[in-house]
This record gives C-alpha cells, sequence and structure tokens, in this order.
C-alpha cells in the first residue's frame, strides 16, 4: 500500500461480521480509512465471489450519483493475501438486517423503504453502454440464462435433495413471461442488509455487495426487493405475517408504487419474478450450506443458514400457487 497509494501510518485491521460471502475487512492506515473485500479461501465455484467484476462496476457507477463507495485499489495477483482484493473507501452509515426495522420508530420505517425504491429505480435509469458497460453481461433472455446458472448450481451441489427447488427448478423455464427487451445494471442482490444508509436521513449513502451484479433485466431486482413480504422474521428476516400498518411498514404494493413512480418504464411485475427470487435465494443458502460443510464459509453462522434453502423454495412454491399458476 505504500508502493501503490502512497500511504503511510499505523495500519489497523478489523474483519467485519455478517456477510455470507466474501470476506471484508475495516481497513485503516494512517488517516486512510477503508474496506477491504476478498475472495474466500479454497475451491470456489468458477465466477463466483468476482471481486473483480465488484471493483469494476464501482468504477464505472461512481461517477453517475447512485450511491456507492469510491473505488481505491484492485490487486489481482494472489499472491500477497492469498486471493485478489480490493480496496474502496469506507462510508459511515446504519446497516438494516431485520426488514421490521424494530431499532427504528413506527413512523421512520416506511420511509426506508421508500429510500430503497427511490435508489433502485436510479441505478435503473443508467444505460450501460454510457458508462462503459455495456459488455458487463450478455443482454437479453436474462431470465433464462440465470434459471438455467441457478439449477445447474444446485444440481451440482453435494447437499441433500430438496423437492420444492427440483419442482421450481423445473416449473420457471416453462413459465417465462415474455421478454420486453428491458436491459439495465442488475445488481444481483438488491435487499436491505446490503444497503447503508446515511446516519440520519432515509436514503442510501452506499449500495454494497456487487459480487452478483450483470447487465439484466429491471424486474429481477425488484421481485428480489419483495422477498420480505414473502418471508417471515426468522426466515432472513422477513415481514410475512406481522401488522404492516401497527409497525408502520409499507404494502408490498406501496413499496411497487414508489418505484414505478421514478422508474423508468417496464413491465408489471408478477409472481414469477419474485418466485424466481426465491428460487436463486434459496440456491445461494445451499451454496453457503456446502461451503461450511468444506470450511471456507465466509460467516462464522453460515451453516445456521442452511435449512432456509429449504424454507424459501417452498415460499416460492407459495407464491406461484396463490397465483393458481401450472405446476407442470
Amino acid at each position: 500500500m505504500a508502493d501503490r497509494l502512497g500511504l503511510t501510518g499505523t495500519l489497523a485491521l478489523e474483519r467485519i461480521n455478517g456477510g455470507q460471502s466474501n470476506p471484508t475487512y475495516f481497513l485503516t492506515l494512517g488517516d486512510q480509512r477503508m474496506v477491504l473485500r476478498k475472495k474466500p479461501p479454497g475451491p470456489i465455484l468458477r465466477g463466483a465471489h468476482a471481486v473483480e467484476r465488484e471493483f469494476r462496476i464501482l468504477s464505472a457507477l461512481h461517477p453517475t450519483g447512485v450511491p456507492v463507495p469510491r473505488p481505491i485499489l484492485l490487486h489481482e495477483d494472489p499472491a500477497l493475501l492469498g486471493t485478489p482484493f480490493y480496496l474502496m473507501e469506507r462510508v459511515e452509515g446504519r446497516v438494516f438486517s431485520d426488514c421490521a426495522l424494530p431499532e427504528l420508530p413506527s413512523e421512520a420505517r416506511k420511509d426506508i423503504y421508500f429510500g430503497m425504491a427511490d435508489a433502485l429505480a436510479k441505478l435503473h435509469a443508467l444505460r450501460p453502454d454510457q458508462i462503459g458497460l455495456g459488455d458487463y453481461g450478455r443482454p437479453g433472455s436474462y431470465f433464462e440464462r440465470q434459471i438455467a446458472r441457478w439449477t445447474k448450481q444446485w444440481r451440482q451441489s453435494p447437499s441433500t435433495r430438496i423437492n420444492a427447488l427440483d419442482v421450481l427448478a423445473d416449473w420457471l423455464p416453462k413459465n417465462l413471461p415474455p421478454d420486453n427487451g428491458a436491459v439495465s445494471i442488475a445488481h444481483g442482490d438488491f435487499r436491505l442488509g446490503n444497503m447503508l444508509f446515511h446516519p440520519t436521513e432515509p436514503r442510501i449513502v452506499a449500495i454494497l455487495d456487487w459480487e452478483l451484479s450483470t447487465l439484466g433485466h429491471p424486474l429481477a431486482d425488484l421481485g428480489f426487493c419483495c422477498m420480505p413480504w414473502h418471508t417471515a422474521p426468522d426466515e432472513y428476516g422477513g415481514i410475512l405475517g406481522l401488522d404492516a400498518d401497527a409497525l408502520g411498514l409499507p404494502t408490498e404494493t406501496e413499496f411497487l408504487d414508489r418505484y414505478y413512480a421514478t422508474a423508468i418504464p417496464t413491465a408489471v411485475l408478477q409472481p414469477f419474478h419474485i418466485a424466481f427470487a426465491l428460487f436463486r435465494f434459496a440456491v445461494i443458502f445451499v451454496g453457503i450450506a456446502d461451503r461450511a460443510r468444506a470450511g471456507n464459509a465466509a460467516a462464522a453462522n453460515a451453516a445456521d443458514v442452511a435449512p432456509l434453502a429449504e424454507r424459501f423454495a417452498a415460499r416460492a412454491l407459495s407464491v406461484i400457487r396463490q397465483d393458481k399458476l401450472p405446476l407442470a
């Protein structure tokens, strides 16, 4: 860092807990406060934990006004730390992992969700080719390719078989909505826990965890944002079954209305998009459980989330069954 950045002084490094993917650290050198993000140790799936892609998209987005940390340095040679890593600025703010927002007064909770909707609409309004990301992914057929990718990952997993995931893997490609040609930057994991909010205001100051980002359909991110309304509090902090009015939480419809009020014109969100989001997150939980068994999970509680794969798959089936769509 002295050679590359000209920084000197006392070095301090602190592991950040909570993430399930790439190990992340607070790093301070002299008066420079940064965040270091690296790949996990051990064997990983091809294309997974792509910190290089994260650095590239942060570099493209930072000048646009979309709230992301300022990227500082990418180091791709694994010889130094054992894996590639990058540095970004440390941004001060609040992270909320529980979608019921118990740490906030009820009158402040709805605005947090609206801040998410506003930030997502702003991201989706960008034209990738105008900010150097025209080749960041393959435009078109996004859901078809994503379903194939996550189905392959599920079927290659050594985990115990989950029947609901098998049913979804068969149902989703047979029920693809017509492709309206919409292409945007898709974050891939746009949820409350990956947002850093201003210390006192209900606006996002940094969107984090761009590992799964690509060119995709805006309704993929929007469907992902709607998962809390379809998962229970003990299922990664959802809000299904809670009294939204009493708690000051927005309804799913209110959240969608806020997004569509400022988003570029796009198609209407359908149960398919929410089911796809739940399916994909279920497969992500399977991968976390696989890494926990292999001993190279990023978070200490990785094994605890393994049962959520089956529960999220069941929630996805509930979404499409309530819509009275065929399961064949």
